[in-house]
């Protein structure tokens, strides 16, 4: 296993070279130049990533990180903390929206238990806790800064461990009763816009509840004082251990040059603190959606990256990622099956 220091150091740029090379055979193709648009620039991109001007998708994988928040002691969520064990017994049975899609898409669902608060005995779940769940954010630090290192080089460790296996896409899913406050503390952290502006109904909950949880947010961010500039402080005092693993897949994928995909808010929480750690990894991360949750835009704001689609999902569990895959494999298909003008017979712009 690398340690964190390791995976960031191994993170470099992307490749222009590629880059150059992948537009020179756009321009190529039969159709006006910049015709496709937003394919385009995901080929370009996508070159720039792997460091191939023909970049290819093979090997999809959705990953898909559990963990619970002790945050829901404050009734922040609509729904009892057991949920999270209940879904990823879904999630094995094939049987969650993330599973149709994946289906769908031709992916892999691979699902790690980073902090369940319950015991899981599923031979296909991944039993990379770290701990039972995190404490109260409202009272303490969600987790020690150990403990948010370890998780995040489990998802290095994992990332790599599916790269190694032949994955060429990766997509971040996760699954957390009480991981959308975690997610809005940190984006206020990070951003200093107030919590009210950012923070949304997560699983649905109704006015009261909302304003509980602004406050909770709000009195998390007081009791705990997390420092803007150092991200691994800001995931210890009001992060999620699922949230940590995601992050480390990230890191994991740039180190590997593998392009990730970034799913709704909490999977945007997790790409703010792995850009917070290195800043390069961003220029790897392809933004799948905007969330319907109202603080994910600032988020993609403060990553500079440009959602694919808006769908106005907020389910997470990797949903949006996995139908934005298509897209991504559409750009390398059009970039290797199209014919060029000169393969075409067919005459060139004046």
């Amino acid at each position: 296993m690398k340690t964190l220091a390791e995976t960031r150091e191994a993170i470099g740029l992307l490749d222009q070279e590629a880059m150059a090379a992948a537009q020179r055979r756009l321009d190529s193709l039969t159709k006006p130049r910049g015709s496709l648009g937003v394919l385009e620039e995901l080929a370009v991109r996508l070159a720039g990533i792997t460091g191939q001007a023909l970049p290819e998708v093979k090997n999809k994988v959705v990953i898909v990180m559990a963990g619970d928040h002790g945050v829901t002691e404050e009734g922040v969520s609509a729904y009892p903390s057991e949920v999270t064990a209940q879904m990823v017994q879904n999630f094995v049975n094939g049987g969650a929206a993330v599973n149709v899609l994946a289906r769908q898409a031709g992916a892999r669902v691979v699902v790690a238990d980073m902090g369940v608060c319950a015991e899981l005995n599923f031979p296909t779940v991944l039993p990379w806790k770290v701990r039972r769940g995190t404490a109260n954010m409202a009272r303490g630090p969600a987790m020690s800064r150990e403990e948010a290192v370890t998780a995040l080089e489990r998802g290095s460790t994992l990332a790599e461990q599916e790269i190694d296996q032949g994955a060429d896409l990766i997509a971040t899913g996760d699954m957390g009763i009480g991981n959308t406050t975690a997610g809005s503390a940190i984006l206020a952290a990070f951003s200093g816009l107030p919590v009210a502006k950012l923070t949304g109904r997560g699983t649905g909950v109704d006015d009261r509840r909302l304003r509980l949880k602004v406050e909770t947010v709000e009195r998390a961010l007081a009791v705990n004082r997390p420092d803007p500039r150092d991200a691994l402080d800001v995931l210890t005092k009001v992060g999620g251990l699922e949230i940590a693993g995601l992050a480390g897949v990230i890191l994991g994928c740039a180190a590997r040059r593998v392009p990730v995909i970034i799913d709704g808010f909490i999977s945007g929480a997790a790409a703010l603190v792995a850009g917070k750690l290195e800043p390069r990894a961003r220029e790897f991360m392809i933004a799948s959606h905007l969330s319907e949750e109202p603080g994910h835009r600032y988020m993609l704001a403060l990553l500079d990256l440009k959602p694919l689609l808006q769908m106005r999902m907020r389910l997470g569990e990797g949903t949006g990622a996995v139908l934005a895959m298509h897209l991504l494999e559409a750009a390398c298909r059009i970039m290797r099956e199209m014919a060029t003008f000169d393969s075409a017979g067919v005459a060139g712009a004046l």
